[in-house]
């Protein structure tokens, strides 16, 4: 049986539409609560009724109503049975006035309230807007959903996912398998994410790579980030990676807008260019400026080809040298102490002040060192995560403050004197008049108990400066290094200059003092105003001593006895090394000396005046200075 009803007497017949069917067709069951569909308007309706088949089609402009939702489409087929609307053509659905969804195909389940559309379906809450080939929605939990790829467009950034779900209530989007968000800032991509449209928040549950413009990429398995601000907290072994290095730690929080990281728990910063590693238990990187601050244990790490070093101090800080600039070097003298505690370490740091600029020597020599340029080996990135710390946050702009204050000291060039060939003197200042250069050079400061240590090479100080703009570590403040396992090197400021990474000459400034064992409580000495030392196989292989130069040398024979004690003063002192041990002293200009046979040497006139033996202080291994 057909019916036909033309939109002139529509109202008349809905109007009988309950005593129509009560009188022509079987009855049919009540429907459920919430479930009943209104026909507000359509151009022509057909009522199909056939054994099993109750039927209507609704034709131009149909419009239907549940509850508060509307559905507009240009046609429509309603299994009277079922109580199951198939649409056709402009599809609008209106829940509320609160969300839209929009296709050209829609199957509609009354009872359950879950509308599935096809052919350029969209959903948006007036905020974002949700599209796919295919999109589910559920009426009763307001849930919108696609399981064959769809993309969500919420301001300026674009997620797309091969599968995601949206709650409209809570404004998350839960997407899922091969998710990519797009922002005009950064790239995004994972297996899983959560994403908040009102604060615009990524809370991350899987692995997850973010490439930002600056060319820094981060890992993370989970945690926050909000897109908007474009700040985030990394938990869970978090790395940054860079074209300078990586870093590493147990949980970094990041502010994009002023390009600061904070590191906290056994962070590894990774210069990979150079082959240099900085653990500590704290430190802040500035992306922007490229410096990193290291508290709490920092150590850093030296790789070379056979002896690496390691440095240890209370505070490192490391920086860019810019072409064209002057050195950023930080003084210590007014820097106080950092407290053991954590909390009290970290408040202390907005103390750093540089009353006083540094002042030591450069070598033109050097500048054709080759360890400015390396394969960079990045560091594996396995883990890394968002996660909300307001601990850490109230600390950033603490830790701030001590990147701040990190003031620049003007440094003058270097004058140079020549004395015997081959022989400089130094300067006592800095010099940045090298060529210009597009590699990046870095400095490194340590401040406070500073200790080193390799196979060849072991030292304390209270402050020591790197840089590989002219690779000479600086150690300043009582400073004394070891050589050989059996000479001791001081004096007021030592500069060490290397090639390769490795030390390839010695300068002690003022007060210069070498100490040789020679045998149990017997003493080679040497001193002078300077001393310049010269290594070969990263061994000591002669000195120069001018300026005061005093000298006690134990003197053995062949069979390796000893046969006398020498002293001896004069304007300048060379002196050569043999495995090791003192194997010939030239005495030059004006020497005057004395000659002890072994037996009747006076014991209390064999130590020079300020001796002082510390070997008590030598760092003996590399584990001690991780202490």
């Amino acid at each position: 049986m057909h019916r036909y009803i033309k939109s002139g007497i529509f109202l008349a017949v809905i109007c009988l539409l309950a005593a129509t069917a009560s009188a022509q067709f079987p009855a049919q069951p009540a429907p459920k609560t919430g479930s009943v569909i209104e026909i507000i308007h359509a151009d022509t309706l057909i009522m199909n009724e056939k054994d099993s088949v109750s039927v209507t089609r609704f034709i131009g402009n149909a419009i239907f109503k549940q509850g508060t939702t509307l559905f507009n489409c240009d046609s429509a087929v309603k299994n009277n049975k079922t109580n199951i609307i198939d649409a056709y053509g402009h599809i609008h659905i209106n829940q509320a006035d609160s969300v839209h969804i929009y296709g050209n195909y829609l199957n509609y389940d009354a009872n359950t309230r879950i509308a599935i559309l096809r052919e350029e379906a969209k959903l948006t809450d007036g905020k974002v807007t949700i599209t796919g080939p295919e999109l589910q929605y559920d009426m009763n939990a307001k849930i919108g959903s696609y399981v064959k790829t769809g993309k969500l467009v919420n301001g300026k950034s674009v997620l797309t996912s091969d599968e995601g779900y949206y709650y409209t209530d809570t404004k998350e989007m839960h997407f899922m398998r091969n998710v990519l968000l797009v922002d005009p800032e950064y790239t995004l991509s994972t297996d899983e994410l959560l994403y908040n449209t009102d604060t615009k928040i990524a809370t991350i549950v899987a692995p997850t790579t973010i490439n930002n413009n600056d060319k820094s990429v981060m890992y993370a398995t989970s945690g926050y980030y909000d897109t908007e601000k474009g700040y985030g907290n990394f938990g869970n072994r978090p790395t940054i990676e860079d074209s300078t290095g990586t870093i590493t730690a147990d949980n970094i929080e990041m502010d994009k807008l002023t390009g600061m990281a904070y590191a906290t728990g056994n962070m590894v910063y990774k210069d990979t260019a150079r082959k240099m590693s900085l653990l500590a238990n704290k430190g802040i990187v500035n992306q922007r400026e490229k410096t990193v601050l290291a508290t709490q244990k920092p150590l850093l790490i030296m790789e070379k080809n056979k002896d690496t070093m390691y440095m240890a101090a209370d505070t490192l800080f490391s920086g860019v040298i810019r072409p064209d600039d002057s050195l950023s070097i930080p003084s210590v003298a007014g820097l106080k102490r950092l407290p053991e505690s954590p909390t009290k370490n970290l408040r202390s740091l907005k103390n750093i002040r540089p009353p006083e600029k540094f002042t030591a020597t450069i070598s033109p020599i050097t500048r054709g060192d080759s360890i400015a340029r390396r394969q960079q080996d990045s560091i594996a990135a396995n883990v890394m995560m968002f996660i909300a710390d307001s601990t850490l946050a109230q600390t950033r702009q603490k830790l701030d403050s001590a990147v701040k204050n990190i003031k620049v000291a003007p440094i003058p060039d270097v004058v140079m004197h020549d004395s015997l060939p081959g022989i400089k003197h130094h300067a006592d200042s800095m010099a940045l008049s090298a060529p210009k250069d597009t590699s990046e050079q870095r400095y490194i400061l340590a401040y406070h108990h500073v200790k080193i240590f390799s196979d060849s090479l072991q030292g304390v100080a209270d402050s020591v400066y790197y840089t590989s703009k002219d690779s000479i570590f600086r150690f300043y403040g009582t400073p004394v290094l070891w050589s050989n396992n059996t000479t001791q090197l001081s004096g007021d400021t030592i500069l060490m200059f290397t090639k390769n990474q490795t030390a390839d000459k010695m300068l002690l400034k003022n007060n210069g003092f070498i100490i040789n064992e020679a045998g149990p409580g017997m003493f080679n000495q040497i001193k002078g105003n300077v001393i310049t030392g010269y290594v070969l196989a990263e061994t000591l292989d002669w000195m120069h001593v001018e300026g005061n130069a005093e000298t006690i040398n134990y003197i053995k024979d062949k069979a390796g006895a000893y046969m006398s004690v020498n002293k001896a003063q004069c304007a300048i002192i060379n002196i050569f090394f043999k495995k090791g041990e003192v194997d010939k002293v030239v005495l030059i200009k004006d020497p005057e000396g004395t000659v002890y046979p072994f037996t009747q040497r006076p014991k209390d006139q064999l130590l020079l005046e300020n001796f002082k033996w510390d070997i008590k202080r030598q760092p003996k291994t590399k584990y001690e200075l991780m202490q």
